[in-house]
């Protein structure tokens, strides 16, 4: 059966800002979390957002970062965690995908 979201991650309501990526369990620091973003100009801001993507809130103190790959042929943009994370801990990342189109 196919989940949006990997095993151990959850959405619900976040003091940030409406609706966040939580923890359901402990996740090690530098646990690569599943594709945030798949690189498509020709979807609004240059990218196809996930399910994993859609949630995650900024922070500039972030616990995850997000970093560029490829998944098969595809450029693709993976969420991983920086420190390691808890139970009820809210993911977040610093948002930087989206400044090629700030010009």
């Amino acid at each position: 059966m196919y989940k949006p979201l990997p095993a151990g991650l959850t959405i619900k309501e976040s003091g940030i800002h409406g609706l966040g990526l939580f923890a359901t369990q402990n996740i090690a620091k530098n646990s690569i979390l599943g594709i945030a973003h798949i690189d498509n100009a020709s979807f609004p801001h240059g990218y196809i957002r996930t399910g994993l993507g859609a949630f995650y809130n900024h922070s500039d103190n972030p616990n995850c970062e997000t970093v560029k790959g490829f998944w098969q042929h595809l450029s693709v943009v993976y969420l991983k965690t920086i420190e390691d994370i808890k139970p009820n801990d809210e993911l977040t990342a610093k948002y930087t995908l989206y400044d090629r189109f700030n010009d």
